[in-house]
């Protein structure tokens, strides 16, 4: 079965400001090759999303909340929080650095 791979718009912009972060205290041309790369892993939730972890978060709410982790290394830099939320769809729900905290029910909006 495939998923739709819904991103909402806090996590986009989660993404964009860690690539725009990146390319101003970095590379450039990194945090290009970061973005698409964390794009084409997310891909990856369209086909067996359940593979994934739980999150710590994952009492925040009625849906069941998972992490995927990413980096342009074998090191991962961040993570993306999502949820299954019918059979077909799977929704990022945000987007984070690995030194931050768990985000609370303020933080995450709800799919």
């Amino acid at each position: 079965m495939s998923f739709r791979l819904i991103l909402l718009p806090g996590a986009r912009n989660e993404m964009r400001d860690a690539a725009r972060w990146w390319a101003t205290h970095r590379n450039a041309e990194q945090a290009a090759a970061w973005i698409q790369g964390f794009m084409a892993k997310l891909e990856t939730l369209q086909e067996d999303p359940l593979s994934y972890p739980p999150a710590d978060e994952g009492d925040l709410f009625q849906h069941d909340i998972r992490q995927l982790n990413y980096g342009l290394s074998s090191k991962p830099t961040h993570r993306a929080l999502f949820t299954v939320v019918s059979p077909d769809r799977v929704v990022v729900l945000a987007i984070r650095h690995l030194a931050q905290g768990p985000l609370d029910s303020d933080q995450l909006q709800p799919p």
